[in-house]
């Protein structure tokens, strides 16, 4: 079945590019005809070919495996572990908000496999040609964050694998910033590390998640079992008392936990297209993903509390950091073991998570001039001129200020996306018109006001009352208190029904086929 476009805007004499639609409903530009050019598209832009969709279920399941079994992930739950939960309230809390954050990610992701999009192009149909830079930059910034992040965990498994390896001399080199200078140049090679694995593309990435997967899940099951017989069983990796009860004091810290545990995948709930665009079919990225996330980060919580509760047990304190926790080891084969384990699980998911889509979504921004690799580089700078090290240091700043700001503006982005898609369009996208002025996604001047409005209405309502500290003592918006624990749903509804709301008085958008 072939549609055409339809241009409901502003007229363009540039000629109208088919599309076809296969019976397993993925749609692809029609064979023989003319890819899109122009100023908003380049190769890395354009719909992958249908010949080219080739992830399995297991391709994704492997990738949210080796991106869900990284030392980030592990900190979610043990930093829940080092401010008063205990093991079943940390458990909880993670696999709630991984099941919940499932549902965008499969809404999002379904434009993927049908269209062959990444994730910026995808959002010009809601926020125009020019207009989707606006989530795109939001989202590469916040990936430039996290890649910072990764990266000087990265930096500290070299730091101390290499203090273990030659001693003194390089444990207790001299300090420049606060940190060994061994340490600044641990965090260099690991970067360094990082660009050359993503300057070899996509197919690269996907084969290291294959086996990195695997290998990460054997690597925390060692530490678990090492756990355990240091502190003499499994008994009191378990009963490592909540301090908090199940009372108010545990709902109080619930909530704000809860909207950042959903914080943490919130950006991949936006640009989990950038990988299902090459999904072989819908079932192959719903089955993987459905597998490969709640279950992956539960198990993994699991883990890490328990490591967690019984450093405790053995050390008198929570120690939620792994990397300092296996370097108190003084076996040489298992903290070189644990160091390699945490070093495979962080390039698994900074490459997968913090790369790839910044890549694209910088790229976006100026398609002619901006490759993916060029993309990626940006990416990379960034990611250290935001000193990670500080965001890192404290689990209270990590996760209810980093994270909790993070998950409360995205999810006003991935409201605005599921309507679009699924409310006003049923699924139904023009491929060419996403790369065309002048036609039905470019609205005014390539920018929907409707969208940025919503955007803007959302993100003040989930973020404006939230406490910045450390970043900056306070609130902007004292009134706005009562929400900040539930950032991410108030962003993520706000923007979804004002949205709706504002596209439907415009009239609603019309089909392509």
């Amino acid at each position: 079945m072939i549609g055409l476009p339809m241009t409901d805007t502003v007229p363009t004499d540039s000629p109208p590019t088919a599309q076809v639609t296969l019976p397993d409903g993925r749609v692809e530009i029609a064979p023989g005809a003319p890819a899109p050019t122009g100023p908003y598209a380049n190769e890395d832009l354009l719909p992958v070919p249908v010949a080219r969709r080739t992830w399995t279920t297991y391709n994704f399941s492997a990738l949210w495996v080796g991106m869900a079994h990284n030392t980030a992930s592990w900190t979610l739950a043990s930093g829940l572990i080092a401010v008063g939960m205990d093991w079943k309230q940390a458990v909880f809390t993670i696999a709630l908000a991984n099941l919940i954050v499932l549902v965008p990610m499969l809404l999002t992701g379904h434009a993927g496999p049908k269209y062959g999009i990444p994730f910026p192009v995808f959002a010009r149909a809601s926020f125009g040609v020019r207009g989707a830079n606006l989530p795109a930059v939001v989202r590469a910034l916040v990936a430039c964050g996290w890649f910072g992040i990764q990266t000087w965990i990265g930096g500290e498994a070299i730091y101390f694998l290499a203090g273990k390896l030659f001693g003194d001399s390089w444990a207790n080199a001299s300090h420049i910033g606060g940190y060994a200078w061994t340490m600044w140049l641990s965090f260099a090679i690991f970067w360094v590390l990082q660009v050359a694995i993503i300057y070899r593309g996509m197919e690269t990435i996907r084969r290291f998640e294959n086996w990195a997967a695997p290998f990460v899940l054997v690597g925390a099951g060692v530490m678990l079992w090492w756990m355990s017989s240091k502190a003499g069983g499994f008994g009191p990796l378990l009963d490592q008392p909540s301090k908090l009860g199940w009372g108010g004091h545990f709902w109080k810290l619930f909530w704000p936990s809860l909207m950042g545990m959903i914080g943490f995948w919130s950006t991949l709930s936006l640009n989990i297209p950038d990988f299902t665009r090459y999904g072989k079919s819908q079932k192959a990225q719903t089955w993987g993903q459905a597998l490969g996330l709640p279950t992956t980060m539960t198990l993994f919580a699991f883990l890490s509390v328990m490591v967690t509760s019984g450093s405790q047990a053995v050390y008198g304190e929570a120690i939620w950091d792994p990397v300092k926790l296996a370097a108190k080891t003084d076996n040489v084969v298992g903290i070189v073991f644990a160091l390699v384990t945490v070093l495979i699980a962080t390039l698994s998911v900074n490459i997968a998570a913090n790369l790839v889509s910044p890549a694209f979504d910088f790229s976006n921004i100026a398609p002619r001039r901006i490759s993916f690799r060029a993309g990626a580089m940006t990416t990379c700078v960034l990611g250290v001129l935001i000193f990670p090290w500080k965001l890192y240091s404290d689990p209270q700043g990590y996760i209810f200020t980093w994270l909790g700001l993070v998950g409360g503006l995205l999810g006003t982005v991935a409201g605005i996306l599921i309507a679009d898609y699924w409310i006003l369009r049923r699924t139904r996208l023009d491929l060419a018109d996403l790369y065309r002025t002048g036609g039905r996604y470019w609205y005014d001047g390539g920018w929907n006001w409707r969208a940025v409005a919503a955007f803007v209405t959302g993100g003040v309502l989930a973020v404006g009352g939230a406490d910045f500290h450390p970043l900056i003592d306070g609130r902007p918006i004292p009134a706005l208190s009562s929400l900040a624990d539930y950032g991410w749903a108030v962003g993520l509804g706000t923007s979804l029904v004002l949205y709706t709301g504002l596209m439907l008085l415009r009239g609603r958008p019309e089909a392509t086929a």
